[in-house]
């Protein structure tokens, strides 16, 4: 279960344990004959497409293919033989690398067909003036003028996000009138299934994100930045939380198949916190899941990621002691050449956290060029306001999940849940890009221009305040660096939803 604390916010800066990976080799056995457990590989061709020849070569180097993606070179492959990674780059040479995300089986599931959804032309969005019963409550949405843009324009039905998550509770009372069934699938060990209990929401931070981005105008509970656009869960978390490679390739390919326009990311992909280029495996790791980001977004997907919770500066990585996080870490120097994914991936919008008192948060991670915009994500240590009274932003929750009785509150038998996190900020950013579409700009670039266009800057602040909680990472304290325009906290400033749609 450690992975799930690591998607929110931690309440507080704990020591982290740090090991070494160790193994008992066999040297009787053959590579190609010896088995194992089963684990699940992603293989990284030289170039898109992949031959029969290759699919053949996966065969006969004991793997079994799970899912093919030609379009950008990736198949993810199941095997139980000992060192099958470098016996199927010895067979075929057109595998760049294939890299293990450590034991992880396959579950067998319904495959949906992947066949391509043209962008569908946007529908005017059309105005959601007012408040729910629990808007009082919502000063993030105030923060960013969230009400006022939705009295002009809460979105199109002809919008659809896809929230890559742990799931969603499409039968909350907030969330049920915009599910979009028909696009929402869980890729759980990057297999497509669409059956609803595949990505029905286990853990509760799905159905969070979810709720910020688009719960309805309905007159109970809380209102979401854009809604009346529509959600799909995209489920790519395992029970325990961790967001594995094949999960993420599948994720962003559907989105492109299924002609999704936004997507949020409210997690860093596993096994690594730092996917290291200069590491074959790693960049395997790395390569597939830019390429299918990569496509998403040339399909027409804007890409909205958090930034992380870890006080960590991403523009100057120097240590990483949380990976690989599904086994005992390895405390290692890294450099530049290491990054974090979604967020660090060239093209997505990259968001840090704020509180009510609009400095970062002090979990939040940072870092020039990759922060782009800041958002309400909570903060219950600097930025405890009248407004914000435990600092946290309240969204949907599932009622069969545990949530804090002091965090909980449950309006006509719906049930909401207080957070903190970067996760909770990114939502936020990608409600306001479904109004941004809904406005007629669609193409991600354009998208993008228009939220840190129309943000608000804000200059760095005085950081003395940050000096209990320093990098989770490396130690390093947290330092900002640039001016109003731009910086490694705010990068354009806070978003505003009101000015990113004209209003």
């Amino acid at each position: 279960m450690q992975k799930l604390k690591r998607l929110i916010a931690p309440l507080s800066t704990v020591g982290l344990a740090v090991g070494l990976l160790a193994g008992a080799a066999n040297p009787a056995a053959s590579a190609e004959t010896a088995a194992g457990p089963m684990q699940n590989y992603v293989v990284l061709y030289t170039a898109n497409g992949v031959s029969d020849a290759s699919l053949k070569s996966v065969a006969a180097a004991g793997g079994t293919v799970v899912q093919s993606y030609p379009e950008i070179g990736v198949a993810i492959v199941k095997s139980d033989r000992a060192g099958f990674g470098p016996a199927l780059k010895a067979r075929d040479s057109s595998v760049q690398g294939a890299a293990s995300t450590t034991a992880l089986g396959v579950a067998a599931g319904e495959g949906a067909a992947e066949d391509a959804d043209a962008q569908a032309p946007v529908a005017p969005g059309t105005p959601a003036p007012g408040g729910d019963s629990l808007s009082g409550l919502q000063w993030d949405m105030d923060q960013i003028q969230a009400p006022a843009a939705r009295a002009l324009n809460g979105g199109s039905t002809s919008v659809v996000v896809g929230d890559i998550d742990t799931g969603l509770d499409y039968t909350h009372p907030d969330l049920a009138a915009n599910v979009d069934f028909g696009k929402s699938v869980s890729c759980v060990g990057g297999v497509p299934n669409q059956s609803p209990s595949a990505w029905m929401d286990d853990h509760g931070h799905g159905t969070h994100t979810a709720g910020t981005i688009a719960a309805a105008k309905n007159g109970i509970g809380m209102v979401g930045v854009a809604p009346n656009v529509k959600i799909a869960g995209i489920k790519a978390s395992t029970a325990d939380g961790f967001f594995y490679p094949e999960a993420i390739v599948c994720s962003f390919m559907w989105a492109a198949a299924k002609g999704i326009q936004v997507t949020n990311n409210s997690y860093f992909a596993d096994p690594y916190l730092f996917n290291c280029k200069n590491d074959p495996e790693q960049r395997a790791i790395w390569e597939a899941e830019r390429r299918a980001i990569r496509f998403a977004q040339q399909s027409g997907t804007t890409v909205v990621a958090a930034q992380g919770n870890f006080s960590d500066d991403l523009a100057h990585p120097t240590r990483d002691v949380m990976s690989p996080d599904n086994a005992a870490p390895v405390s290692r120097e890294i450099t530049n050449a290491c990054a974090v994914v979604p967020v660090e991936v060239s093209g997505v919008i990259g968001v840090t956290a704020n509180g009510n008192k609009g400095f970062k948060s002090y979990y939040s991670s940072y870092g020039v060029g990759s922060a782009d915009v800041v958002a309400p994500g909570g903060d219950r240590r600097l930025q405890v306001t009248p407004a914000a009274v435990n600092g946290r932003v309240l969204s949907t929750w599932p009622s069969s999940k545990p949530c804090s009785a002091a965090l909980k509150v449950v309006e006509a038998g719906a049930v909401y849940c207080y957070l903190q996190g970067t996760s909770m900020a990114s939502p936020h950013v990608a409600g306001i890009a479904a109004l941004v579409v809904s406005s007629g700009v669609t193409t991600p670039g354009a998208v993008a221009a228009r939220i840190s266009g129309t943000a608000d800057g804000m200059a760095c602040p005085d950081t003395a305040m940050y000096a209990p909680f320093p990098s989770q990472s490396n130690g390093a304290p947290q330092v900002c660096q640039g001016g109003t325009g731009g910086n490694g906290f705010y990068g354009k400033g806070q978003v505003n939803a009101l000015r990113a749609i004209g209003g």
